[in-house]
């Protein structure tokens, strides 16, 4: 009765085949013998929320916090529901109070985001600030005040100093931060939009850092992606060339750089570039759908399909494959064909992929639905192939 893994086993068993009072009835139950055990008391508030019963999921939050007081997840749990319900000052006030009792990173980065979110942005960087000054080394903070400074602030001198702050007390604090490095030489890259320089001078401190970048983290295949982009963004396709092969020879069995040099090589090499990336990593599923595009393009659909099928099951976590397969679907399927591979996205929850969570992650779409952000990555991956074309 009190074993964890026993519970979580019957919990599994009523989701698959019971019915949701028989679910709920388990979920109490577990909740009962193994009180200090968050997750039942979590699921349960998750089922009864998304069922519609508000208040009921919040009786239940009130009854894990008095077993749990300092439980981060169930402090976040809590927010959450107050947060998606709409009641915003229930969420401040709970965050003030976890701020208190339950301080944690994830709290602080919880707090920064929803004063974000309200448009209250020196608040939001008030709250980055008291965070890291306790936990210096998390690097989301760090990213998060340099995106409140250079995204919903004025592009200005004074911005542009502020977020470089930001980036380069991070990188002292987490030089191991691959995301903040590539922040940092993203912000360079676009020095010119905030009246400050030109785009050359840009592109120079951008590669320069990212040069650093891989010195301090070596075999990175992200940073040498980043590096390959910002030549072609730059207009330097040989440069760009050049360094993929480099990267390739430091990464060889780097699923996110073979897949980018079968999308981006010229269409004669594009086969045999496949055949050498699927040798090399044959169950990576950037690269399925990497080659699943390839057919797509050759519009050899059912093949494609089939691909496409290949990448969501090896890793049915990673939204751009999703998001590549049902942007195929729009462009050469059929509706119902559509409407089954959204709805098997919705129920797979992915939550991860470079475009995935550009999507996901920006302010707008925080709060839609995964269909929506499907939607809008498909959307994305479309546009870019008219542009292509």
């Amino acid at each position: 009765p009190t074993k964890r893994t026993l519970w979580l086993q019957a919990v599994d068993l009523e989701r698959k085949h019971g019915t949701a009072t028989s679910l709920d009835e388990v979920l109490e139950a577990a909740s009962e013998r193994l009180p200090r055990t968050e997750i039942f008391w979590l699921v349960r508030a998750k089922e009864k929320w998304l069922a519609g019963a508000v208040d009921e999921s919040r009786s239940i939050l009130t009854e894990a916090f008095k077993a749990n007081p300092d439980s981060e997840p169930v402090w976040l749990a809590a927010v959450k529901l107050e947060w998606e319900t709409g009641e915003i000052e229930r969420a401040r006030v709970l965050l003030a109070r976890a701020r208190e009792r339950a301080p944690t990173a994830r709290i602080y980065m919880k707090s920064a985001l929803l004063e974000r979110e309200c448009r209250r942005f020196d608040e939001a960087l008030e709250l980055l600030e008291e965070g890291l000054r306790k936990y210096p080394t998390f690097a989301k903070m760090y990213m998060m005040g340099g995106q409140i400074c250079s995204e919903d602030l004025t592009k200005d001198q004074i911005h542009l100093d502020r977020t470089r702050k930001f980036y380069q007390r991070g990188l002292q604090n987490c030089p191991n931060s691959v995301v903040l490095w590539c922040l940092a030489s993203q912000l360079e890259e676009r020095v010119a939009e905030y009246r400050s320089g030109s785009a050359n001078a840009g592109v120079t401190k951008a590669r320069s850092l990212l040069e650093l970048a891989r010195l301090k983290n070596a075999k990175n295949p992200e940073l040498w992606l980043e590096a390959i982009r910002l030549e072609r963004r730059a207009g330097n396709e040989k440069l760009a060339v050049s360094l993929m092969a480099r990267a390739l020879q430091e990464c060889p069995t780097s699923g996110l750089l073979l897949a980018e040099n079968i999308s981006t090589s010229p269409r004669v090499e594009q086969k045999s570039k496949s055949a050498d990336a699927i040798k090399r990593r044959p169950d990576d599923p950037r690269v399925i759908a990497a080659v699943a595009a390839l057919f797509a393009s050759e519009r050899k659909h059912e093949k494609a399909r089939k691909w496409y099928e290949r990448a969501v099951k090896l890793d049915p976590d990673v939204g751009d494959s999703w998001a590549k397969w049902y942007a195929f679907e729009l462009d050469a399927g059929k509706k119902e064909g559509r409407e089954d591979l959204k709805q098997r996205c919705v129920a797979a929850e992915p939550k991860h992929g470079e475009l995935w969570c550009r999507v996901s992650k920006a302010m707008p779409n925080r709060r839609k639905s995964t269909a929506e952000h499907l939607e809008a990555a498909a959307q994305n991956i479309l546009a870019t192939m008219q542009k292509l074309n």
